[in-house]
């Protein structure tokens, strides 16, 4: 008995998509795979994508994409991503992320993928969040 209830208060990931305002404007999610973050900082001002890997690495991939679907079906790829000194966290920072944060709030799922490496995300709370992180009080414009 005391082996379930220990089992059963380990931390497992989040299934909702979470914002906050402190201390710049951040939008985060967890799957089974990986904690991806978005942050926007209005000193900069600059948007940052964060994919984490829980195990693994993402290797030395060339480009990533990030992709959307059910709604708004769209894909947006990059080669100017940067890994971690470990390989675990792929960012990517911008100065707009109007596309990025329209596939999150439009659509029912989504992906992230090297080629080699694919992080698969659940958006059918993401929403509300996103709502909240594009009227954050450090500036992230309402619309894209």
């Amino acid at each position: 008995m005391r082996l379930i209830l220990a089992l059963l208060t380990l931390p497992l990931p989040a299934a909702a998509w979470e914002f906050s305002a402190d201390p710049i404007c951040t939008l985060t999610h967890q799957t089974t795979d990986a904690e991806i973050a978005i942050t926007y900082d209005a000193a900069l001002p600059e948007y940052a994508l964060f994919i984490t890997l829980r195990t693994g690495t993402w290797g030395e991939p060339p480009a990533f994409q990030i992709g959307f679907l059910g709604g708004r079906n769209g894909q947006i790829g990059t080669t100017q991503h940067r890994l971690s000194g470990d390989g675990a966290t792929l960012s990517v920072r911008d100065s707009g992320f109007g596309n990025v944060l329209d596939g999150l709030e439009f659509n029912a799922d989504g992906f992230a993928t090297t080629g080699a490496t694919t992080v698969d995300f659940t958006l059918t709370d993401a929403a509300p969040a996103v709502r909240a992180f594009r009227d954050c009080p450090s500036g992230v414009p309402a619309t894209s």
